[in-house]
């Protein structure tokens, strides 16, 4: 019979080197660290049972196994601790995303909501504007034809107020003759 990791009830035993963690989306699958150190385990509890001068660098490999079973629990609870902790700050990075992409929308939102209003106001601006050129236009037509009127009207006044004053003038210098024609009989009966 042979002598060796191969030989007898003992199975050989993967290298301590070898044991890896999978993980799963970044994060430590806590039952897969859990099953890989009870396995180890399981062989090296079986590593110990086997004596024999091949079997002793597996049974320093047992011891080393044992080591880490008893150190894995601490490492367990900080790959925990620091899967948390990367969770978290995941989670405040994705907030901060999220809180700047609303920020953003709303900012867009209002950009928007603003220039509908600016095209509304200059419609009514613009509305406005030809409504009241349009009653300019016709206040100013209104202004002429008054203007006109006036102008008629003044004409009509100077004419009708010239003949009564060029009549009135008329008579005063008729008055004013008679009035010196009876001054002189007067002065002249005076005299007598």
């Amino acid at each position: 019979m042979e002598a060796g990791p191969g030989a007898g009830r003992c199975p050989p035993l993967p290298a301590p080197c070898c044991v890896r963690l999978h993980a799963t989306a970044g994060l430590i699958s806590l039952e897969a660290v859990k099953g890989k150190i009870q396995a180890l385990q399981q062989q090296a509890d079986k590593a110990e049972d086997c004596t024999g001068p091949s079997w002793m660098p597996i049974a320093s490999g047992a011891r080393k196994l044992k080591r880490m079973w008893q150190l894995s629990p601490q490492k367990l609870e900080e790959a925990e601790k620091a899967a948390d902790e990367s969770k978290r700050g995941m989670k405040v990075i994705e907030n901060r995303a999220m809180k700047k992409k609303k920020k953003r929308a709303m900012k867009d939102e209002k950009m928007e909501i603003q220039e509908m209003q600016l095209k509304e106001a200059k419609h009514i601006v613009a509305y406005k504007l030809v409504i009241l050129e349009g009653e300019l236009e016709r206040v100013e037509d209104n202004l002429e034809e008054e203007l006109k009127n006036v102008t008629n009207n003044l004409k009509s006044l100077e004419a009708a107020s010239e003949k009564p004053l060029m009549t009135w003038k008329k008579n005063l210098a008729q008055d004013k003759e008679e009035n010196v024609g009876l001054h002189q009989t007067l002065n002249e009966l005076n005299c007598i």
